[in-house]
């Protein structure tokens, strides 16, 4: 049944394409040519239409997609150089920061400061007879605490009481220095400010 099927839709295709190719056998060949011809354009313009136009859009599209994405590429890693860059110059901010901060007592180590300075003048052989702490100066970050200091000895002594303050783990600066004779001895009254400094941890404002 099944042959007898395909015979039966074949004899149908032969029948209905047998005059078309009579047609043809009686062209000449000219005709034959230009038949050929049409036809090779006819499957020519139906394959750039429905198969070569549809991809060359596609493959725009994607090129276009390309370019834009290869523009972003480039533009993520610049900021990313540049955010590598400020990161590690951060850091070395941070640890010069940090290196600054180990010179800057807290309150709690103020006292034995005080005393170091003391002990400095007490050891290059200085008489004091003036110690006297004076009232913070608040700075941006930092408070300023003065001490006015009045002391006799010679001038090496001076000289190196003033080498051991510098020699303290703490900052310590020596100003407003005033020194004079002392009018029945050969020694010298000198007085001075000695100033350290206090990392002051701004307060954070709470919102109610």
């Amino acid at each position: 049944m099944k042959n007898e099927h395909k015979e039966s839709i074949s004899d149908k295709i032969g029948k209905k394409t047998a005059p078309v190719f009579e047609k043809i056998g009686n062209l000449t060949m000219v005709q034959r040519i230009l038949v050929c011809v049409v036809t090779f354009a006819l499957l020519s313009a139906g394959y750039v239409y429905f198969l070569y136009m549809p991809r060359q859009k596609e493959m725009k599209r994607l090129e276009n997609e390309l370019t834009t994405l290869e523009t972003r590429l480039v533009s993520y890693k610049q900021k990313a150089a540049a955010l590598e860059k400020y990161e590690k110059m951060m850091a070395q901010v941070q640890a010069r920061f940090n290196l600054a901060m180990t010179a800057l007592p807290d309150k709690k180590e103020i006292p034995s400061l005080l005393t170091g300075i003391s002990r400095s003048g007490s050891n290059a052989g200085l008489e004091f007879d003036l110690f006297q702490p004076k009232a913070e100066v608040q700075k941006e970050f930092y408070a300023e605490i003065p001490v006015a200091v009045k002391v006799q000895g010679r001038y090496h002594e001076l000289a190196t009481f003033f080498d051991l303050v510098a020699r303290l783990y703490r900052i310590v600066n020596i100003n407003d220095i005033s020194i004079k004779s002392r009018s029945k001895s050969d020694g010298l009254e000198a007085s001075c400010n000695a100033v350290t400094y206090m990392f002051v941890e701004k307060k954070k404002d709470v919102k109610k």
